[in-house]
């Protein structure tokens, strides 16, 4: 059914006409994509056709016309999109007759409910308004006669289109800059869990500026996938505006499945990885862009007879300087270029060495070149020859310039040619705010971040491909480390590592959340925390790499994964594991005396019968990135031993907004004014501030004693503060999962708790604990964006660990109260 017919359809071909045609359309879901985008913009133009010519009638205006300009004028109508309009008049009617030509359009529209963007211009202003408003020459760039005087606007455009050219080299440099300012304001669709589909660097709004570019006639965009690539984003901007029933461009969380299934895609995943393909394919095509502008640009800025006179002679053509980098490859006008004597057929190698040429040199790879070799190079052997490995080592050791090497490569499909089993995390969404990458982007990122560690091991060249490499089990079933140890012995063998070395990549992937899981959740004074790390690790240069690894993974998730606390703590472990790998086994430890600082607070306590406590900001030390962050404040409590401290504590530094970082807590025996014997309990916990500056300890003491005592409700206190802040609406978060840690250790049962974090989680797990009648000997907790995995080590009222039925008993009482 054309519009015409859908029109005729309908009562009439007025605004409840129009209405009832356009609903038709949007439900039919045969007719999606451009059909249905390009069937609704050829509606909306013979409804408006009807609105113009009985209002021109009315008003007895001539010489005047309609245009559509921006995406309805590309005819790119989606459901909920505004209407851009340009009412275009020659200037001799009547300015009453033209306001009433006007309102008899707009007064329509509106009354429909319908987004509407609009002018009246005649060509004189509007082009004059072109020229002082970029925003509104790149709409006219798009304009398109709906009705009226098809002349006018063919005038119109054309004088647009010579201004638009004429003046490129000011406009195109402050387009450039809009569409940078824009990025840094809205991030990078391509690794977005909540992208905007128009306004992020990769989305619509890129895509148009391209085409405003291939207009000045300066540059064109990379054609290859970028329609598609447009279409893609287009349809999910479709499906979003159905979905929610809003001209919204967010993809948000809580509706990406209901997209994904009017899309006919299996899941939010794959509508995400789709989406990511689409605007990597859009921002590849900006860079190649823009880099080619500003090129002619430059070249445009020198004066003809200087160009001549530099080439040796007027009239001939300069060519570009070229400065050899590596066989094969050489620089010319700012990019890496084959050399004329390059052979690519002949030299499986070229590929890996003009990439890690160009990243060392902080050159772009020419789109060209990376065209030509992604056709051309013959395919590597199996293994690789030293030669390859070494250039892929280099590639990756390059630093920041790594990242836009290794995107040219990935546009063209080369890294999946080269190391196949890349195809499963190219482009795979991390539904994880910790996380800032995509995984594919996420595992360059590390191997960036580890190329600042290479001067702290022995072997650099293991570090980096095992940062390339640590994630590659994500998209397969089970555990991404144990499948990823698979993946990374073939993907190692293949490059070309003999048989150790292949083992010790494998032994780094499969244990790279080893060493930080282990210190932020295990209690490191524990012989047998030290002694399982030492037996995965096996060997002191493996754990050297396993340490600098940790530290560029953490570095390259996102600033929610590393501080100055976490390593510390990694540290200690790597010091502690490092002594057992050199034969020193580690004694087991004497409970260690309180120090001067928690003895007074325990005289004071034993004095008082009430709790003491000091709160001690810890110095500041540099952070990874070389600036400074505090560690964190150090809260000291005494108070004698009785039940229900844990969950006191905790709900007292909920309610104070205070996050804990780790806990300790142990009883003692201080005697007393009468000689006798007094049990104790030392608490000793690291803790930060949410927000704002720190409490009083005044005020923290005086509330534990209320929550000890009963006259603090902490449970009704917490309901009250997350009913007056209710949290963002988003995707629903994961049941909790409780479990008994297997040989965690000897002297204690380990209850490992992982949950969406949220105030008031340690205290609620405390009250759990409390429950089970067992005691909480040390805590350590560890808070990852919004997941918390925080490991508790237990013993019953006899102070030996839990028996393995009991110990489960506990694990499901937990994980109860928290459901």
């Amino acid at each position: 059914m054309t519009s015409t017919e859908a029109i005729t359809d309908s009562e009439d071909s007025g605004p409840s006409g129009y209405a009832a045609a356009r609903l038709r359309l949007l439900q039919q879901e045969a007719r999606s994509g451009p059909p249905r985008r390009a069937s609704l913009a050829r509606l909306t133009d013979d409804w408006l056709t009807g609105l113009f010519t009985s209002a021109a009638e009315r008003a007895g205006v001539r010489g005047a016309a309609l245009v559509a300009v921006g995406g309805y004028g590309r005819g790119e109508l989606s459901p909920r999109s505004d209407l851009d309009l340009l009412l275009l008049h020659d200037g001799t009617a009547d300015p009453a007759a033209i306001s009433a030509l006007a309102d008899g359009i707009w007064y329509p529209v509106w009354d429909l409910g319908l987004a509407l963007d609009h002018s009246v211009r005649t060509p004189g202003e509007a082009r004059r308004t072109a020229g002082e408003d970029l925003k509104v020459q790149l709409g006219l760039l798009d304009a398109r006669p709906v009705t009226g005087d098809l002349g006018l606007v063919a005038s119109l455009r054309t004088a647009i289109l010579a201004d638009w050219r004429n003046q490129a080299p000011k406009r195109l440099p402050a387009l450039h800059e809009l569409c940078q300012e824009r990025a840094e304001r809205m991030g990078e669709l391509q690794f977005l869990l909540e992208p905007d589909l128009k306004e992020a660097r990769g989305g619509l709004r890129d895509a148009t500026a391209l085409r405003a570019v291939a207009a000045s006639w300066v540059a064109d965009a990379p054609r290859e996938g970028l329609n598609e690539a447009r279409r893609t984003l287009l349809d999910a901007r479709d499906a979003l505006h159905l979905t929610t029933g809003r001209a919204t461009d967010r993809l948000a969380l809580q509706e990406q499945d209901q997209v994904a299934e009017a899309l006919g895609l299996m899941d939010a995943d794959a509508l995400l990885r789709q989406v990511y393909e689409a605007a990597r394919t859009v921002s590849y095509a900006t860079d190649v862009t823009w880099r080619e502008v500003n090129r002619v640009l430059r070249a445009r800025s020198v004066r003809p007879k200087l160009r001549a006179m530099l080439s040796g002679g007027l009239g001939s053509k300069a060519a570009p300087e070229r400065a050899p980098l590596a066989d094969g490859v050489v620089e010319a006008d700012g990019e890496v270029v084959l050399a004329r004597a390059a052979r690519p057929d002949r030299d499986p190698v070229l590929t890996l060495r003009a990439a890690a040429a160009a990243a060392e040199a902080g050159l772009p790879l020419s789109r060209h070149l990376v065209r030509h070799l992604a056709t051309t190079v013959r395919p590597l052997p199996v293994p690789w020859p030293p030669e390859a490995r070494e250039e892929l080592v280099t590639l990756l050791g390059a630093g920041e310039s790594t990242v836009g090497v290794w995107e040219a490569l990935e546009a063209e499909g080369i890294i999946t040619r080269l190391l196949p089993d890349w195809e499963r995390v190219h482009c795979r969404p991390q539904r994880n705010p910790v996380h800032t990458w995509t995984v594919d982007r996420h595992l360059v990122e590390t191997a960036v971040r580890a190329s600042s560690l290479t001067r702290r091991v022995h072997r650099p060249d293991l570090l980096l491909v095992a940062a390339l490499l640590h994630d590659i089990g994500k998209g397969w079933p089970g555990d991404h480390s144990v499948a990823g140890e698979v993946i990374a012995r073939d993907m190692a063998a293949r490059i070309g590592f003999d048989r150790h070395d292949v083992g010790v990549i494998a032994t780094l992937v499969r244990h790279h959340l080893l060493l930080v899981e282990t210190a932020t959740r295990r209690d490191l004074d524990d012989p047998a925390t030290v002694r399982s790390v030492a037996e995965a690790v096996s060997s002191g240069s493996t754990l050297e790499l396993l340490h600098a690894l940790t530290e560029a993974d953490a570095l390259a998730t996102g600033p929610a994964a590393w501080s100055t606390w976490r390593a510390s703590l990694v540290a200690d472990l790597v010091k502690r594991v490092a002594a057992v790998l050199a034969g020193e086994a580690p004694e087991e430890p004497e409970e260690a005396a309180p120090s001067a600082e928690h003895e007074r607070l325990a005289i004071e306590a034993l004095r008082t019968g009430e709790p003491a406590l000091a709160l001690h900001t810890q110095p500041e030390e540099p952070a990874g990135d070389g600036e400074v962050e505090p560690v964190g404040v150090e809260l000291l409590i005494a108070l004698p031993d009785r039940p229900g401290v844990l969950p006191a504590a905790a709900g007292v530094l909920a309610l104070h907004r205070l996050t804990v970082r780790a806990a300790d807590l142990r009883a003692v025996e201080l005697p007393n004014e009468v000689g006798e014997t007094a049990d104790l309990l030392l608490l000793s916990w690291r803790v930060a501030a949410e927000y704002g500056s720190l409490p009083q300890a005044g005020r923290l003491r005086a509330d534990l004693v209320r929550a000890l005592d009963g006259s603090l409700d902490i449970r009704a206190r917490l309901a009250e503060r997350e009913a007056a802040y209710p949290r963002r609406r988003g995707v629903k978060a994961p049941p909790p999962r409780v479990t008994v840690a297997a040989a965690g250790s000897r002297r204690a049962t380990v209850i490992e708790v992982r949950a969406q974090d949220a105030p008031g989680l340690l205290h609620r797990i405390g009250n759990a604990l409390e429950g089970c009648a067992v005691r909480v000997r040390s805590a350590h907790v560890s808070t990852l964006g919004a997941n918390a995995v925080d490991a508790f080590y237990v013993t019953g009222t006899d102070g030996e660990p839990l028996p393995e039925i009991r110990a489960a008993e506990v694990a499901r009482e937990v994980e109860k109260a928290l459901s």
